[in-house]
């Protein structure tokens, strides 16, 4: 029997949970047993609001996260082999800044059909949003803790874009957002764009792009709210 892994988008914010997710993904979802979950508390709590037919008891479970390892994603082979499976991320869709990756390539490597499921990137939906170029564009995922690399990595990134015309993509984690936010102002050059991108499709999302001249002292507060942000040199002339 072909079975299929579908890659479940999850919302970014429950306020948005009525709105971002289509039809189609609770219709899939809807028929499937077995899910491969970062936080199994939160998937539970995803689904239940999802109205699955079928109680939590009966569904099946496994992290996926992390701390996963190579050992563990290949005792789950014979999961992916014996039934439809799905992976629920803990917001947006699944591999994109988030675990799954190695799951998915144990699929292809069996010849498991992998189908993705329309739903909300933030990632996607600030460079949609920020009016950078979105023809060619890079993700970085985290940059570095460290002040002193991170300040490294971010010129690397200016010089990149104005080098090629690339906008470049980061994110950082919640509660360090304020300190990436303020060595983007202090180091990179005034000319330079930046897109900040916070709490995208909730209530309060907030996104807004500026030089970085006009964002000097008109810092948005952005501690433990969930940002992308987006930022694109000045072009070097050749």
């Amino acid at each position: 029997m072909e079975t299929s892994l579908y890659l479940i988008p999850n919302v970014l914010h429950p306020d948005s949970f009525g709105d971002t997710l289509p039809q189609h993904v609770k219709t899939v979802t809807a028929t499937l047993r077995q899910f491969f979950v970062e936080d199994i508390r939160a998937a539970r709590r995803f689904l239940s609001r999802m109205s699955h037919p079928l109680p939590m008891e009966q569904l099946q479970f496994f992290e996926l996260n992390e701390h996963t390892s190579v050992n563990e994603i290949s005792s789950f082979l014979p999961l992916l082999q014996a039934d439809n499976s799905g992976i629920i991320s803990d917001a947006g869709v699944p591999a994109v800044a988030d675990p799954g990756a190695s799951l998915i390539k144990t699929a292809h490597d069996h010849n498991i059909r992998v189908v993705p499921l329309a739903g909300p990137s933030s990632i996607l939906m600030a460079l949609m949003a920020s009016g950078l170029n979105g023809q060619s564009f890079a993700f970085n995922g985290y940059l570095p803790v460290r002040q002193n690399d991170r300040i490294a990595r971010i010129r690397t990134l200016e010089r990149r874009s104005g080098a090629e015309g690339q906008t470049q993509i980061f994110i950082e984690t919640p509660y360090r957002n304020m300190q990436l936010l303020e060595d983007l102002i202090a180091c990179c050059k005034l000319e330079t764009l930046l897109c900040v991108a916070a709490n995208i499709t909730a209530t309060d999302e907030y996104i807004s792009t500026r030089s970085i001249r006009r964002w000097k002292g008109n810092l948005p507060p952005l501690h433990k709210q969930p940002a992308v942000f987006c930022l694109q040199a000045v072009t070097s002339k050749k």
